[in-house]
């Protein structure tokens, strides 16, 4: 099963493989506290995309579109998502505060729609 959550959450018995898919290290959270597994951050939005996002939600369905295109070029990252999901549960952390439009869900529904 892949799950999204927060980063800020704290972690769950059934979170398994905790994976950060954020580019950049979240605010405030020390790496010694975060219980991440795994910081994939280059499967994360390239920074072009993720700056002109900048949560709009206006621009969510663009977003999601380039965001799956970069996706496509990524699939040596997402196969390694995808063996994680394999073996265990996998939580796809994200730093950000809205939770239905975020590079994680996307993540998660492209993943998903893979398996």
């Amino acid at each position: 099963m892949i799950k999204t959550k927060r980063v800020y959450e704290p972690p769950g018995e059934d979170d398994g493989v905790r994976i950060l898919v954020d580019r950049l290290w979240p605010r405030g959270l020390r790496k010694n506290e975060a219980k991440i597994d795994l910081w994939l951050k280059d499967v994360a939005p390239s920074d072009t995309l993720r700056k002109w996002f900048n949560h709009d939600l206006a621009k969510a369905k663009e977003f999601k579109n380039q965001y799956l295109k970069e996706l496509s070029e990524r699939q040596e990252l997402v196969k390694r998502i995808m063996q994680c999901a394999n073996d265990a549960d996998v939580t796809l952390l994200y730093g950000a505060k809205e939770e239905k439009c975020n590079n994680a869900t996307v993540l998660k529904e492209y993943l998903e729609d893979r398996r």
